[in-house]
């Protein structure tokens, strides 16, 4: 595992490189990154101690690399490494940021107003939040990430399908709820206490990686931290660069990726994207003789039986049109997806013609 911080124009991946994120990634070639997770400085602005109702210190942040003496300053240095970070990314790339309501709103302008096109943002609700031991607001009980491509014409990769089959086969929705890292997941350094204040659960970013990007792609993380996008990434067959002010974050994170055992090539396949399958007409599934013509198709409740034709139309009760014209007429609609709304019968059953096209891809050799 690579550690190190160099001049010149950095090259390759699976690394760690240990240095300022900004300096750092003005050494990374243009265009060369696929998707960027940043887990920037909050800006807390605690003043003071935190204590429990028991008069317990808590253990949270008040590190220097989270301090910042106005908000100018923050938003200097978030357009900094935001306006780096565009320029690394490939054109069709994506970005995912994550904070909280100290600075997630600052992020977002600042990210609109360098050309990056927002896709989404999703709210992390966590299982089990930290208390508000003080008691005068609202148990802070979420984060808020930005999910955001190059630009407006970025075409960014969503695997859509996956997401959906991760949640029972229904649409991931923008509300995630998972626990925050903690048990063993945590990692800890010679004292026992917590390496860093603000690891981030290895689920929420299994979710991120999985959803937006392909294996092999390069996945950066320019607040690197004890490695927790570089754990995932490995694991799920990406390629990655993370990018560490604090020598002993980065000598951390690089212990626990090594520790990380990838997945084979067959167990990261995401499920395939229907949009993306090679395009086949209704005609052609009548031209390679999986449907004839003078068969009946049906809508699901057979309710309706249309014929169909040579020419890869459908006729019934005197009208005749395209699997979906027909299928928006007969019910009264502007519109229809008529690979769903046909069916046809095999062995006593109905199954919609969308099953027929993979056969004719099959048959075409696609």
């Amino acid at each position: 595992m690579e550690l190190r911080a160099q001049t010149g124009v950095e090259t390759g991946t699976n690394k760690v490189i240990v240095g300022e994120c900004v300096a750092e990634l003005e050494r990374l070639a243009s265009d060369s990154v696929d998707l960027i997770f940043a887990d920037p400085p909050y800006n807390l602005q605690l003043d003071g101690e935190l204590l429990r109702p028991n008069n317990t210190r808590v253990d949270g942040v008040d590190h220097d690399w989270d301090r910042f003496s106005s908000f100018a300053e923050y938003d200097k240095f978030t357009r900094a490494w935001l306006s780096a970070c565009r320029r690394v990314l490939k054109p069709d790339g994506s970005i995912w940021l994550i904070g909280s309501y100290h600075n997630i709103f600052r992020l977002g302008v600042a990210l609109q107003d360098l050309g990056y096109w927002v896709l989404n943002d999703v709210v992390w609700r966590k299982t089990n939040p930290m208390p508000n031991f003080r008691g005068r607001r609202f148990t802070n009980a979420h984060e808020t990430l930005i999910w955001a491509s190059k630009s407006q014409a970025s075409k960014y990769t969503f695997n859509y399908d996956s997401m959906k089959a991760l949640n029972d086969d229904l649409q991931m929705r923008s509300d995630w709820l998972l626990p925050i890292c903690s048990g063993p997941e945590r990692l800890k350094n010679e004292d026992g206490r917590k390496a860093h204040p603000t690891q981030k659960p290895e689920a929420l970013l299994h979710r991120i990686v999985l959803a937006s990007s392909k294996p092999g792609d390069v996945v950066l993380d320019p607040f690197f931290g004890t490695g927790t996008t570089g754990a995932v990434a490995r694991r799920l067959g990406r390629r990655w660069i993370g990018i560490e002010l604090d020598p002993r974050y980065a000598a951390a994170a690089s212990r626990r990726i090594e520790r990380v055992r990838p997945l084979p090539p067959t167990a990261i396949e995401t499920a395939p994207s229907k949009r993306a399958a090679p395009r086949v007409p209704f005609g052609t599934i009548i031209e390679l003789g999986i449907l004839e013509p003078g068969e009946a198709l049906y809508d699901s409740r057979q309710r309706v039986k249309a014929e169909v034709r040579a020419d890869g139309t459908l006729a019934y009760n005197g009208e005749q049109g395209s699997i979906h014209k027909l299928g928006a007429h007969v019910q009264g609609r502007a519109a229809c997806n008529g690979w769903t709304y046909w069916h046809f019968k095999t062995d006593g059953e109905l199954k919609p013609i969308d099953t027929l096209r993979q056969e004719a891809r099959r048959q075409l050799g696609l």
